[in-house]
């Protein structure tokens, strides 16, 4: 199987409406995306094990978000690349919702279903609300900042990859009363104390990255783009170890205008046995 095959293949499971046949072979694919017998090159090989990370659904997910459709590549010329960039999330999500609802982890209403099943929010983001969940955190992700899940789905990835210590693992999606696409995740729970702006940009230097802009904590390196990194993100625990346990992270690209080198290719291939 090449990657046009894969992808018209996952495309066929998706039109066919999630046969069982074809949760069957996302299942497969999903295996072979974790033993990295099938290497997506989006991602570096540790990037890759982050996404492995995140867990079975967050693997489907990403694949099903990466599969692009003539609707995708062909659209009119006069549309903005804002609009595009707003249907192409707009799909994504609709189809990542026809899995979810059919293997059982897509929760209606998450505002009203978390609290009853989890308890107390006990914080809130621009893009998230977070619950206790005794030794774990589940937090709520919206795509305020990424428009698109395969991006949300991204950042997922890659903080897995920079930031095991905090790993995060998704448990399903669902949708607010308005409507809202979420991404219901779980983390574990870490307690601390906050550090300084200077001590974190210590710390992401010591790590390879270069502050760009002091003012919205970014750094970059070229192959990834890293902000957000303030201090209720960075936690130093009464052990003196440091937490990420929040950020803006992403595939570095020129768009970014940080210096980035990367593009964001959904290009696949299979390792033959």
């Amino acid at each position: 199987m090449n990657n046009q095959d894969f992808w018209h293949s996952v495309l066929s499971i998706i039109d066919e409406g999630f046969t069982a046949e074809g949760l069957s072979k996302l299942e497969s694919y999903a295996e072979q995306f974790i033993t990295q017998r099938l290497v997506y090159k989006r991602f570096s090989p540790a990037e890759q094990y982050g996404c492995a990370a995140g867990g079975t659904t967050h693997v489907i997910a990403s694949l099903l978000a990466g599969a692009e459709t003539s609707a995708n590549s062909d659209a009119a010329p006069d549309v903005s690349d804002f609009k595009r960039e707003v249907q192409r999330g707009a799909q994504q999500a609709d189809r990542i919702e026809q899995w979810a609802r059919k293997v059982g982890c897509w929760t209606e209403c998450v505002e009203d279903a978390l609290p009853r099943m989890l308890g107390e929010q006990i914080a809130e983001g621009g893009e998230a609300k977070v619950y206790d969940h005794g030794a774990t955190l589940i937090k709520a992700i919206g795509l305020d900042y990424f428009i698109q899940p395969i991006l949300a789905l991204d950042r997922i990835s890659l903080h897995n990859s920079y930031f095991p210590e905090t790993a995060l693992t998704v448990l399903g999606f669902g949708r607010t009363a308005d409507g809202d696409f979420k991404i219901v995740v779980e983390q574990p729970f870490i307690e601390g104390t906050h550090m300084s702006d200077n001590e974190i940009a210590l710390f992401a230097e010591n790590i390879g990255f270069k502050l760009i802009n002091p003012r919205n904590w970014t750094f970059a390196t070229p192959e990834i783009y890293l902000s957000d990194l303030h201090d209720e993100n960075v936690i130093r625990s009464k052990e003196g170890n440091i937490f990420v346990v929040d950020c803006d992270i992403r595939i570095n690209t020129p768009s970014l205008h940080c210096g980035g080198t990367r593009d964001l290719t959904t290009e696949v291939e299979i390792i033959k046995d």
